[in-house]
């Protein structure tokens, strides 16, 4: 009986109870095993081979769900080598560009205990066209929204990322929307924290063209490709986990470019910026090594013949537009694609913070602290709008755990959200180097292990074995509860004068939001600026003393290093004359 028919069968034998109740994740994708055929010519992608499953529930489990994109479509599913029963449906979603997917609600001959494995052969096939309904949908210009949704196979070009953008390898997650941003991010999130230790071996297969030099590029671990007698190119790409890389492959007519650690494959129109880009990593290397380490390995550069399309970076492949970048662009990109490299993390915040806040540690390296401050504060804007939207969709209150932070999908130890993995992380991570030093910091990041990494204090635990400070309250108020952010104000300031002749300011410094952090303050004179640190814990007050040959002017609190909710009250003039 041929998998259509048995799946006719099946819409009338099964209740709605099998499509719609099924714990989609019950199951863990242990292992890909998958040859990849793409016909660019035809749009056409076909994939055969296996994939090993584990019930992860902690019940007996009969059915399992199977989602690709829906502009592909399920050929074979067998068990033991038998076909077994399965309802197919369409299923709403936004992990894929079309806005939907082709699920096979697959039901086994036996419930499968938990911990227990099973292994399917699966085969489905299709074309990836370019298609951004999901965002042309919503209401965004269709060519805007083809700038971001960019992926498909297509003879002049093949660029096809993985679930969140095109579901081109089997995946099972509950439906997400991009009405809520934040949901689409904490669904993915979820899934590769799944598939963390999941394994992927892709045999790749496509046919040449002899009138165009095409390169077949992955983001995994790929071996050289070879054509074979009749053209066709062969390639295999591993990857080792699915936690942090998501699954990516490109075929272009390229040129290419191996200026170690990096190979740019670039457009033949695009040589300079090329050149221009491969210089900037060469540059930049010897920075990011001195912070993070050697890369494991070479990066790639892709050319995309989009110059508006978004960037894309995974795995150590960058893909972008090679249209037109400055120097100085391609040093800060370049600094982050090197960062990832240098320091692999199961931990978002520690993965993605890390390269943001290499970003403005180079920032700061070449025009000064003021410049790297500069570059951080569209970051702390992102993040205060997150807040604000968290804060609408969760009622205020609503979503509060008991010890005052917000609910655990925003603690940066295991948050989904990309404004506070991304931009709070940075903020984070430059703090923890203002408090420690640049020494200490460093030796604790040389001291990580990411295997090691197995408890959410880890980090905590290297940093305070070299800073030799107690830093569980910054922690607990920055990475394992979302406290919201500071808001700091001058409280009061009391010059007097010495014996000596000179000034003493006291400055008491208050902190409105519930968050602590160590923050610089700065008292202003005629003659001098002088900075101290000072400690504020979250909602409380704190004082400090700062001396002045003269009478102060100006007193200051946060030179920005900090990020807080509202920056609009931190200065506090001192009235002339005032002793």
């Amino acid at each position: 009986m041929s998998i259509r028919a048995v799946s006719i069968c099946c819409l009338f034998l099964f209740s709605g109870l099998h499509c719609f109740a099924i714990d989609r994740a019950a199951f863990t994708f242990v292992n890909y095993d998958l040859d990849i055929r793409i016909e660019p010519e035809q749009q056409r992608l076909a994939a055969r081979g296996t994939i090993e499953l584990r019930n992860d529930s902690s019940s007996p489990q009969k059915n399992i769900s199977l989602q690709i994109s829906s502009s592909l479509h399920w050929s074979s599913i067998l068990f033991a080598g038998q076909p077994v029963q399965v309802v197919f449906q369409p299923y709403i979603s936004d992990i894929d560009h079309t806005g939907s997917l082709s699920e096979a609600i697959v039901s086994l001959p036996r419930a499968l205990e938990p911990r227990s494995l099973l292994e399917l052969e699966i085969g489905y096939e299709g074309t990836i066209p370019r298609d951004a309904t999901r965002l042309t949908r919503l209401g965004v210009a269709e060519d805007e929204a083809g700038h971001t949704d960019w992926d498909r196979i297509d003879n002049s070009f093949t660029g096809v990322r993985g679930a969140g953008h095109v579901v081109w390898y089997p995946v099972a997650m509950e439906a997400a929307s991009l009405t809520d941003p934040n949901g689409l991010f904490e669904m993915l999130g979820q899934w590769q924290a799944r598939e963390a230790r999941a394994k992927m071996k892709l045999n790749f297969t496509y046919a040449g063209s002899a009138n165009a030099h095409r390169s077949l590029l992955c983001n995994g671990t790929a071996d050289r490709s070879t054509a074979d007698a009749s053209g066709a190119e062969t390639m295999t790409c591993s990857f080792a986990s699915l936690e942090t890389e998501i699954p990516a492959f490109v075929i272009g007519d390229y040129q290419t470019l191996d200026r170690p650690p990096v190979v740019v494959h670039y457009a033949l129109i695009h040589q300079f910026t090329a050149q221009k880009y491969a210089a900037a990593v060469q540059k930049v290397a010897p920075f990011v090594a001195g912070w993070f380490g050697g890369t494991h390995g070479t990066v790639q550069v892709a050319d995309l013949p989009d110059e508006d399309a978004a960037a894309y970076e995974n795995g150590g492949l960058l893909l972008t537009s090679l249209e037109d970048v400055s120097a100085t662009q391609a040093e800060i990109v370049a600094v982050h694609q090197l960062t990832h490299a240098a320091f692999p993390s199961p931990r978002q915040w520690i993965f993605e913070g890390l390269a943001h806040f290499a970003q403005a540690l180079y920032a700061e390296s070449q025009n000064g602290r003021k410049a790297a401050l500069e570059s951080m504060e569209p970051h702390r804007v992102a993040m205060i709008e997150a807040e604000k939207q968290l804060a609408s969709q969760r009622g205020g209150q609503e979503g509060r755990n008991s010890s005052g932070g917000r609910s655990i999908s925003t603690a940066l130890v295991n948050t989904s959200v990309e404004e506070f993995y991304r931009s709070k992380a940075m903020y984070v991570w430059w703090m923890l180097r203002d408090m420690v030093g640049d020494a200490a910091l460093k030796k604790a990041l040389t001291a990580y292990h990411p295997e090691n990494d197995k408890e959410p204090n880890y980090l905590q635990h290297l940093v305070e074995a070299q800073a030799k400070r107690d830093l569980q309250w910054f922690f607990d108020d920055w990475v394992y509860h979302d406290r919201g952010l500071p808001d700091f104000r001058v409280y009061s300031v009391y010059p007097y004068q010495t014996p000596q002749n000179t000034t003493m300011v006291t400055v008491m410094v208050e902190n409105l939001g519930s968050a602590g952090a160590e923050v610089p303050v700065t008292v202003r004179s005629a003659g001098e600026d002088v900075t101290r640190r000072i400690q504020v814990r979250g909602n409380s007050k704190n004082s400090i003393r700062i001396e002045l040959a003269s009478a102060p002017t100006e007193v200051v609190v946060n030179d920005g290093s900090v990020p807080e909710s509202d920056m609009g009250n931190n200065r506090f003039e001192v009235e002339s004359g005032k002793r």
